[in-house]
C-alpha cells in the first residue's frame, strides 16, 4: 500500500510571533503530533515565497493508517491545543496518498 499524507499549512499573518510559533510547533506540537499519530515522518516548512505560510507535512504507512488518525481523540485534542494557544493563526488541513516516487540518483 502507498505512504498517505497529512498536511497543514498555518498563516502566521503577525510577523512578530512567528519565532514564538516557530518554536512552539517545534518543541511542543510536531513531537506531540508525530506521536500521537504514529507517523513515520514528519516535516515543517516555512515558505520562501510567503514568509507567513508555515507547513508541516506527516507520513503514514498507508491510507488506513492516515484514517485512523483523523478520525481519532488525538486530532481533536491536537486541534484545540493549536487553537487555544494560537487562535488567530488560520491553517488548512489536506491529505495526500503517494501516486509515485521517483528516484533520480
Amino acid at each position: 500500500m502507498p505512504a498517505a499524507f497529512f498536511v497543514v499549512r498555518a498563516t502566521v499573518s503577525d510577523s512578530t510571533r512567528r519565532r514564538a510559533f516557530d518554536a512552539w510547533y517545534q518543541n511542543e506540537h510536531l513531537p506531540d503530533a508525530a506521536k500521537s499519530f504514529g507517523v513515520k515522518k514528519a516535516w515543517r516548512f516555512w515558505s520562501l515565497s510567503d514568509p507567513a505560510i508555515h507547513q508541516a507535512t506527516y507520513q503514514f504507512a498507508d491510507e488506513t493508517s492516515l484514517d485512523r488518525a483523523m478520525n481519532g481523540e488525538d486530532l481533536k485534542r491536537l486541534v484545540a491545543d493549536f487553537n487555544r494557544d494560537w487562535p488567530d493563526v488560520t491553517r488548512t488541513r489536506e491529505m495526500f496518498v503517494l501516486a509515485e516516487e521517483f528516484g533520480a540518483g
